[in-house]
Formats: structure tokens, sequence, C-alpha cells
């Protein structure tokens, strides 16, 4: 199934990071007709909202990008919110895309759906095979659902739906508020926070010991209008890079990049949360996909956007 250049093109959560990333990419790649809706304009935890947003918009393919996302701290306070919304948000896309006979849809998982202790690189059939980290367990199972949904919705309706699992992400449009953000964000807000006040100290969560897989955003849309074009097997994708770096690593080059020349205090009562997630993507690079960012060009990247964009995370 492939898109031509005139295709309706809905990309849900098109105001997140990954989904205006995706935006991004469509329409460098010539699309014309990519488009979303924000938040106040539908909720997409309202099913009969999203069933009438369908039936006005009739889309022929959709990227479904939006989520309810966080950090560990977000995540361990509100296990509830997490996988409520997101389930929500998920069966209402899927279904409705189904109901209005869409041609394709894309439905965005998360490397969190694997096993906290998994061998490494995680291959897809990983997944279910042992416990979930708990630190984001009910995020973890929305996705899980999500995934399975898509697979079900083929198996039993012959309903095109692909799923993919991108590693840890960061990039421009990243949620840099201290107690939502990931890792990259939360650490380049700590460090520029520190240089601004002059501080002599910056504390980090953990020991600094586990290793993550880090990818561009724009990868991750290259990926995905990529998929879109090219694969129409149920079974689920990894999308990862080559870069593999342990927090204590990431957290001095962060470091460097923001200009910060204090001492960072790794504070061990706070949980260190997977001790290595590394992406076995093999599978999506011999059909000829391959990231192109690397993991300093993107860092400078998102330190860039976040300079410029700061005031609005300050709310």
């Amino acid at each position: 199934m492939t898109m031509n250049k005139f295709s309706s093109i809905y990309v849900a959560g098109h105001n997140g990071m990954v989904g205006s990333a995706i935006i991004r990419e469509l329409r460098n790649q010539g699309y014309k007709n990519a488009f979303g809706a924000s938040r106040s304009q539908l909720d997409l935890r309202d099913e009969g909202s999203v069933y009438q947003y369908f039936s006005e918009n009739r889309p022929d393919y959709v990227f479904l990008a939006a989520a309810k996302v966080g950090g560990i701290k977000n995540n361990m306070e509100n296990p509830a919110d997490f996988i409520c919304d997101n389930l929500r948000i998920q069966n209402n896309v899927i279904m409705s895309a189904y109901e209005w006979k869409v041609k394709k849809l894309l439905f965005l998982g998360s490397a969190c759906i694997y096993p906290k202790v998994v061998p490494q690189p995680i291959k897809e059939e990983y997944l279910l095979t042992a416990p979930l980290e708990p630190s984001n367990e009910g995020y973890a199972l929305a996705k899980i659902a999500g995934l399975k949904m898509c697979r079900f919705m083929n198996d039993q309706y012959n309903f095109n739906a692909i799923s993919v699992m991108p590693a840890n992400l960061y990039g421009e449009g990243d949620n840099f508020r201290i107690d939502q953000c990931h890792v990259i964000p939360g650490l380049f807000n700590r460090f520029h926070s520190a240089k601004l006040l002059d501080l002599p100290t910056v504390t980090c969560w953990g020991d600094g010991s586990p290793t993550r897989e880090f990818m561009h955003v724009d990868d991750l849309a290259s990926a995905c209008v990529w998929l879109m074009n090219n694969y129409d097997d149920p079974n689920f994708l990894n999308v990862g890079t080559k870069d593999e770096i342990t927090i204590y690593d990431l957290a001095m080059k962060i470091r460097d990049i923001v200009g910060y020349t204090g001492e960072i205090i790794w504070d061990t009562t706070m949980p260190n949360g997977t001790p290595r997630r590394k992406l076995d993507n093999s599978k999506l690079t011999a059909l000829g996909w391959k990231p192109t960012v690397d993991l300093d060009t993107g860092l400078r990247r998102t330190y860039s956007w976040y300079k410029q964009n700061i005031e609005r995370f300050a709310k």
C-alpha cells in the first residue's frame, strides 16, 4: 500500500514531538494533504468525538502518534492514568479508522514494551517473555495492547494496520518540563538551569550505569513514512540506531554541550530503571531503511531548539 502525494493523511498527535516530526517529513517529501487536530479540537479519549472526526475528514492513511507520555517519576505516580488514557486513545483511533475504511494505519509503540531483563540486543520475538519494568508498567501494557490490537484487526478483519517500536526518542519538539520529561530533556533542563544560576552541583537519578539507545525523532519520522509506503506485514518492527551510551556518559556529553562546569552528584537512592535497552533493528535495516542522525549532531540540534523555546516550559 503506497501513499500518493495527494492522499489524505491524518497524523494523530501532530503537535507532539513524534507527530510534528512525521508532519515535517511528509511535507518535506511533497505530500500535500497531511493534517492533524489539536487537543482542544479533538479529545482522542472521547469515542464519539473521534468517530465524528473520521466521518467528517475521511483520511486515507493514519499515523497514530498520539499518547500520554512521561518520565519515570510521572509513570510511577500515575500508572492508572497512563494505562487508561492510552488504551482509550488507541482503541478510539484504530476502531474509527477501521469503521471509516482507512487504507492503512501505522501505530507507534515504545521500546518499554519489552521485559526488564531480556537478552540484548532485543529482538521482536522477546515480547512478553518475562516481567516488565515496574516503573512504567501501565504505559507499557497499553502499548502492548495497541500493537496486539493492530495484529488482531489485521488477522480478523484484514485491516492493514502495522506497528513500530522505536528506541528511546529525543529531538526538537520534546517535552522539557522537569516533572514530566524523559532523560535527555531532563538533563538539558537541569544543566541549563544550573549554568544560569551558577550552581555548584547537579543531581542525577541512579548511578549512571544503565545503557540506552537514543534515536533522533527525525529518523523515526523517516522510518514511519518509509514503512507506510513499503511494509504491509502485521508483524511489528523495531526501529533503532547504532547509538548506545551509558546514562553517565550521556550526562557528561550533555553537560559539555550546555557548557556547565560544576559537579554531577548521582543519587543512588533513586531507581536506575532497566539496566540495558538496545533494540535489534536488523529486520528493518534488511528491508532497506537506515538512520542518518548521529547522537552528537542530534543532541546539539535539540539543545539549540530548547534554548529557542525555553519560555514555553517555564509556565
